[in-house]
């Protein structure tokens, strides 16, 4: 399966090919939410490759609203909290505070293994950290150091926006989220969403490093031009 879809086809399809995955293969793309940069092009790109879209209601609606559905494209809606399952795999979304209309993160699972996807929030819940602890893997959202930022040319109002309670997670946030996890069963850690003005890998890794009590080098670190590789759960 594939989450999120804001790349262009042909680059999506590139990035694919690098990890020797076909398009025709992937079984649905999971969409967290409308904003460009996560379903910019899913419509399109599910259309072509005849992939059916999973996505909440107001998340369909806010596409549609804007003109980046396609009726070529099969959509089936999801809701918060209801695990459904494809192609055998089990997969839970569950809400978060960000600005979309109804904006969900998932949990997958083959039913010994459970992986936690974490890129859009402003800020943790109980709910958030209940559903991902005692997970096996987490790539978690670090999108920027607050000095960076605040010290950064972006207009007021957006860094407002960013380090809102409906904006996005910074580096130190998302370690406190990580530390009040049960981390029992953690055996990777990605930090991802990274902003490429606003932070820095080695201030995300570093945090999160401290919320793990472990070698800076242990936690992976997910780049806007090279994402990151495959990784195995045992």
């Amino acid at each position: 399966m594939l989450i999120d879809c804001g790349l262009a086809p042909a680059e999506l399809e590139r990035r694919l090919g690098q990890l020797g995955v076909e398009p025709a293969s992937l079984r649905g793309i999971l969409i967290t939410h409308e904003h460009d940069d996560h379903a910019g092009h899913a419509f399109a790109f599910a259309a072509a490759h005849g992939i059916t879209l999973f996505m909440t209601y107001g998340t369909r609606a806010a596409l549609e609203e804007t003109g980046k559905s396609n009726r070529s494209a099969h959509v089936r809606v999801i809701r918060g909290g209801s695990e459904f399952v494809v192609d055998g795999l089990s997969v839970r979304p569950f809400t978060v505070p960000h600005d979309a209309r109804e904006p969900v993160q998932f949990v997958v699972s083959d039913g010994a293994h459970r992986l936690g996807v974490l890129t859009d929030l402003g800020a943790s819940t109980a709910h958030v950290e209940s559903v991902l602890s005692g997970i096996d893997a987490l790539v978690l959202e670090c999108n920027h150091d607050l000095d960076l930022l605040w010290a950064g040319d972006y207009p007021k109002w957006l860094k407002q926006r960013i380090t809102g309670p409906f904006g996005h997670l910074d580096n130190n946030a998302s370690q406190r989220l990580l530390a009040a996890l049960d981390r029992s069963r953690l055996q990777h850690v990605i930090a991802a969403h990274l902003s490429q003005q606003n932070n820095r890998p080695a201030l995300a890794r570093n945090a999160l490093a401290h919320a793990l009590g472990c070698e800076h080098e242990w936690v992976g670190i997910a780049t806007q031009e090279e994402g990151f590789g495959w990784r195995d759960l045992r």
